[in-house]
């Protein structure tokens, strides 16, 4: 059960978020570039390709998390069909749901018959047409009302929900789960969002920052602009060093949904600073004005790092977190 438990909600939404940044992240950042640069040169052929790349998420997504999944190659071919299918009826969500049943399932079918080239597609499409037809609206409908739920009670109660979203989406950041996936199957949006972004910028930066000592300035670009998830063997050893960045992430976002609130999207939420997506995002929703690149300044890189540090310094001089605690295995640990 353990085992199919790691392929299901690790290995499974880890190849989600993949996918989705193959085409649905990626398409959103060019067509934003393009966007943004129309003004001074001809950019439509950017916006064509980025909105091409929208259009196309739940063939990317199928086939992403079928292949993830170690399912046969004309499973894997036929969810780009069956993908498309469970994303117009039930979002990321339907399309992971829809890629996983047929990828499971097909191990039963696939490759035991003489007639593989025909049955398998046969099969895998009817299968997962069916599943996208049965779950899909309903997958839809939980997804949103839950995001709905999380961006409306972030609004009425931004400092208790400023917290606790920021928390939980770095956490997640840093976890095995992915953050992205879970931000776009929840399709939250508004103040969460931004509070979701600032809860993974702050394990991403704060990481880069308190792990300097031990990894120098390839740790600050493998945390900061990679992912914080490189320090998962670390807090395994010594959970402790995941409170500098909480505390930073229970501190940051409250300040910025009662003083000072931002906006964003899902596509930018879970992203934190990897790939600077949701900078890139929280710029195709505020605009490019002053006081926004001030925002993501202050929430994004100044208020992550210095409250990291200063509870890592103290934290440090308590010897509760020790040199060598964050080094990234990059080969033998010295």
């Amino acid at each position: 059960m353990k085992t199919y438990l790691k392929r299901w909600f690790i290995d499974g939404m880890s190849y989600l978020a993949l996918g989705l940044f193959s085409s649905l992240i990626i398409g959103l950042i060019i067509e934003t570039i393009g966007t943004q640069l129309k003004p001074y040169f001809d950019t439509s052929l950017f916006i064509t390709i980025g909105q091409m790349a929208k259009t196309y998420t739940g063939a990317a997504v199928g086939v992403s998390v079928a292949y993830g999944l170690g399912a046969s190659p004309l499973v894997i071919f036929s969810s780009a069909v069956t993908g498309m299918y469970g994303y117009e009826l039930g979002g990321a969500a339907g399309t992971y749901i829809v890629a996983l049943v047929t990828s499971e399932v097909g191990r039963l079918y696939s490759g035991r018959t003489k007639v593989d080239i025909l049955l398998t597609p046969l099969l895998t499409l009817i299968i997962g047409a069916v599943v996208a037809k049965l779950i899909g609206p309903f997958i839809a409908k939980l997804m949103t009302g839950l995001g709905d739920f999380i961006t409306f009670s972030t609004d009425q109660q931004p400092l208790l929900m400023g917290i606790l979203v920021s928390a939980v989406f770095g956490l997640t950041l840093s976890s095995p789960i992915s953050s992205a996936a879970l931000a776009l199957m929840l399709g939250i949006e508004g103040t969460a969002a931004a509070a979701a972004t600032i809860g993974c910028c702050c394990h991403m930066i704060g990481f880069a920052v308190t792990s300097y000592g031990d990894n120098g300035i390839q740790g600050v670009i493998a945390n900061g602009i990679g992912t914080s998830k490189i320090q998962i063997p670390n807090y395994l050893r010594n959970p402790f060093i995941l409170v500098p960045p909480v505390i930073a992430s229970i501190i940051t976002a409250p300040i910025m949904t009662l003083l000072w609130p931002m906006k964003n999207v899902a596509a930018g939420a879970g992203m934190g600073t990897s790939g600077f997506v949701g900078q890139i995002m929280t710029i195709r929703t505020m605009g490019t004005s002053i006081e926004t690149w001030l925002q993501i300044l202050v929430f994004h890189f100044i208020l992550p790092a210095v409250i990291s540090y200063i509870v890592y310094r103290l934290m440090k001089n308590a010897h509760i977190i020790k040199p060598g605690d964050q080094q990234i295995m990059t080969g033998e640990r010295t």
